[in-house]
Parts: structure tokens; sequence; C-alpha cells
């Protein structure tokens, strides 16, 4: 694995430093921005833009954590931590959306004082200038952050992205309050700062609730296994594959292992060959490390077995809850059979292998049965 390796390591520097160069290019924009919105909303005396700057602050200090979280999640695994330091991202991530929460809370609260204590505000020219041109800026922005964060599979950089084009829209809101001021006299400035306060607290919940959900642990992504699967079973001798399961240690480092069917002819010597394969062909074209490659025997030669086979399948997929059967082996020599059964949530695991057992002994009552329950992990 030692080419594996050293493919790795050149994806994470190009990874990094490109999450790097766009963090450093939203922390500039940013605080422009928070000079120019800062003054103008000083000067009209406007609380929504003010909001606005703090909103835009709290932006660059993102940027920020994401270079920082980018940095530490790059280092090169050593003996204390094998699998490297991706996950680092996560939790930067996390900080990211803490500062989004109380960017958010903040002004919530000073938009509920100024909708109490209402004061007037006093737009200029110059002042609607600098809004128009600041959404502009963050419209631009958030395009390009967005794309490289898909680009480069970073979580921190997409949501700095999102958050960017909820900010232009927010912005907009800001410019037509002012409008509204400037025409008819009726001052929205208190009201259209709680709107946006209200959009920063969804999306930094939002953000906390996507990391939360990649540290825990959440349903493999039903496009990536089907690919693993397909590439698997080009190999002309995999019957299926089945039980795929990853181990992310942070965005672009997942580690796995699957079970494969092939035929009970095969040698040691080309399972061993076939496996291999199975791995690099999966690294190269999905960068995906397979650190197990497991194997199920499937019977070639034997009818009464390809029969009991059929038998056993109908009568277990006729409950809702038997999700798919496979690793179907009928040693009928030493009558014993062997098979894995993918269980939905709904039922209970041991009543659910209960019934099977009682059912299908009933059908072969002379061989003994080694019914292995699967969690349904993966579409």
């Amino acid at each position: 694995m030692a080419k594996e390796s050293a493919d790795i390591a050149i994806l994470a520097a190009d990874r990094e430093k490109t999450i790097v160069t766009t963090s450093i290019i939203g922390i500039i924009t940013n605080l422009l921005l928070v000079g120019f919105k800062a003054f103008v909303g000083l000067m009209s005396n406007s609380i929504a833009v003010i909001l606005d700057a703090v909103n835009n602050l709290s932006d660059a200090l993102s940027s920020v954590v994401t270079i920082i979280g980018a940095k530490l999640g790059a280092k090169q695994p050593d003996k204390k931590h094998p699998l490297g330091y991706g996950r680092i991202e996560y939790l930067s991530s996390m900080m990211v959306a803490a500062l989004v929460l109380y960017a958010g809370l903040t002004s919530l609260v000073e938009s509920v004082k100024k909708i109490i204590h209402p004061e007037a505000a006093d737009y200029s020219t110059v002042s609607l200038v600098i809004i128009s041109v600041a959404i502009a800026v963050k419209l631009v922005l958030g395009l390009y952050v967005k794309g490289q964060g898909k680009k480069v599979n970073s979580g921190a950089l997409s949501a700095s992205g999102s958050d960017a084009l909820f900010d232009a829209v927010l912005s907009f809101s800001v410019l037509v309050s002012a409008v509204v001021y400037l025409i008819w006299g009726l001052s929205l400035e208190a009201y259209v700062g709680a709107v946006i306060a209200g959009f920063i607290l969804k999306a930094g919940v939002e953000m906390m609730t996507d990391t939360l959900n990649d540290i825990i642990g959440k349903r493999e992504d039903a496009d990536l296994t089907g690919e693993l699967k397909a590439i698997i079973c080009e190999e002309e001798s995999v019957l299926g594959a089945y039980d795929i399961t990853l181990f992310n240690y942070g965005p672009n480092r997942n580690y796995g292992s699957v079970h494969v069917e092939l035929p009970d002819t095969m040698s040691v010597d080309e399972v061993d060959r076939i496996t291999r394969k199975i791995q690099t062909d999966v690294f190269r074209k999905t960068g995906v490390i397979l650190t197990g490659v497991g194997v199920y025997s499937f019977n070639t030669s034997d009818d009464d077995a390809a029969m009991m086979r059929n038998a056993i399948q109908k009568a277990v997929l006729s409950h809702d809850w038997a999700l798919q059967l496979h690793g179907f082996y009928a040693d009928m020599e030493k009558k014993a059979l062997r098979f894995d059964v993918v269980l939905s949530f709904d039922v209970d695991k041991k009543e659910a292998i209960e019934t099977l057992n009682r059912e299908i002994g009933g059908m072969y009552p002379d061989f003994e049965l080694s019914i292995v329950p699967d969690v349904d992990v993966a579409d």
C-alpha cells in the first residue's frame, strides 16, 4: 500500500493548499466588507447594516478557523494517530458553526432592542452604493468558495460558501429596507435585522447538525457504495459485492471493508490475486482504501444447493423486514447451511433470527443453520 499512501499524501497537500488559499481570499474580502458596512451602519445609524457587518466578521473568523483546521488535519499519520488527523476538520467545522450561532444570537438580541426602542436611520447615496457593491461581492465570493468546497470535499468551505450566498440575500433585504425608508419613510431596520439574525441562526444550526452527523457516523452515501459495487463486480469472477462498510477519518479519507462472492472452485492463490486487484482498482477510481476484503463461497456445481438457495431466499424475503440475503452456501456433505440476512431497523434482530431459524429449520431439519444478521448501513 506504499503507492496508495504516497498518492494520499499528494492529494492531501493539494487539498490543504486549496482550502488555505480560498479561506485567505474569504478573510480579506470579508474584512473589507466589515469595514465598509460598519462605516455605513454607524454613519446612517442603521442596525441592519451594522448587524450585516457583524455577520461578515463572523465569516472572516470562520475562515481563520477553517485554515487552522485544514493545517492540523493535514498532519501526517504518526504512531499515536496511525490513520491521520483528518477528523480535526470536523472539529473546526463545529467551531465555525458555534461562531455563526453566536453571531446570530447576538444579532437577534440587538434587533429586538431596536424594535422596542426604535431609532431613525439616515441613508445617503454613497451608503446605498456601498451596500449594492457588497451584495455583488458576496455573490461572487459565495459561488467561488462553495465551488472550491465541493472540489476538495471540504464541509467547512462549502458551509462558508453557502453562508456567503445567504449574506448576499440578507444584504439585499437591507438595501430594500433602506429604499423603502427613503421613499415612504417606513423604518423596517430592526425587523430586517431580526430576519437576518434568524437566517444566521438557521445556518448555524444546520452546520452544527451536519458536522455532528459526520462525527457520529451516518448512512453510507448511496452513490459511493453503488460505484464501489460496480467497480468490484467488474472483476469477472466476482458474483456479488456485499456488506460495504466505510470508516471516515476526515474529508477524502475513507477506509472500508467489503465481502465478495466467489465460486467455491477457486484456489487460495486465485482469491488472493482477485482481492488485491479489487483493492487497487477501488483506490485508483474512488480514493477509498479497502483494508479488508472478505469472501463468501458460492455453490457452482450442485443443482440441489441452487434449488435450496432459491427456496430459502423466497422464504426469507417474504418478510418485509428482511431486505437482502447473500453469502449463501450449502455444504451438502456436512449438512450445513450458512447465509447472511440484511435486516431492517424496524425489527428486533434477535426475534428476526429466531423466526428465520424456526422457519428454515422446518424446511431443512437435517441441516445445521448459521444465519448471520447484517445491519442496513448502505443503500
